[in-house]
């Protein structure tokens, strides 16, 4: 069996020359998976780089902040600029709560409206401080993003077994 890994973040930059990595967060579970001593896997594309261990966490700005051990300089860690950090699915938590989901449970779910009109498909998770807003790739070409807020006032039923997310719209939503 081939081992199983999800996202939970994306190394942007650098940060100084201790070997400290810029983070985007892709997880709702940020304090949990960049604890010190949390294990990560790094990738690029498909390709694993390397197991890492962190051994510093902290916030700055909209960035996790992030030291793995044995990575002390800018020059250790430089090419895992643009790479994946994931967690193997062993570490991932068994049960969420109710109307709690995985982000990769959603990304790739089709978005309907009440009325049955179909929106696209969920591109991809924006995780913002108020809440998390789902980025709607168009069927159309050349369409932009619809782009969903996480909220019960628009988001009435995610079924994973349909692979359906149902959503009521709000006036200024759509174009």
């Amino acid at each position: 069996m081939v081992d199983q890994y999800f996202q939970v973040g994306k190394i942007v930059n650098t940060q100084a020359l201790r070997g400290e990595l810029r983070v985007l967060a892709s997880t709702d579970f940020p304090e949990e998976r960049f604890q010190v001593g949390s294990e990560l896997a790094i990738f690029k594309d498909k390709e694993l780089l390397a197991q890492v261990e962190v051994d510093g966490h902290r916030l700055h700005k909209n960035f996790h902040l992030l030291h793995f051990k044995g990575y002390d300089s800018i020059n250790d860690v430089e090419i895992f600029k643009g790479t994946q950090l994931k967690v193997h699915a062993s570490q991932r938590q068994e049960e969420l709560g109710e109307n709690e989901f995985y982000y990769d449970e959603i990304v790739g779910l089709e978005v309907v409206t009440d009325q049955g009109q179909y929106l696209g498909k969920v591109r991809e998770i924006l995780a913002l401080p108020a809440n998390d807003v789902f980025a709607v790739q168009s069927p159309e070409p050349g369409h932009k993003d619809i782009l969903i807020p996480y909220i019960a006032d628009v988001v009435q039923n995610i079924d994973l077994e349909s692979g359906q997310i149902t959503i009521q719209l709000m006036e200024g939503l759509i174009d």
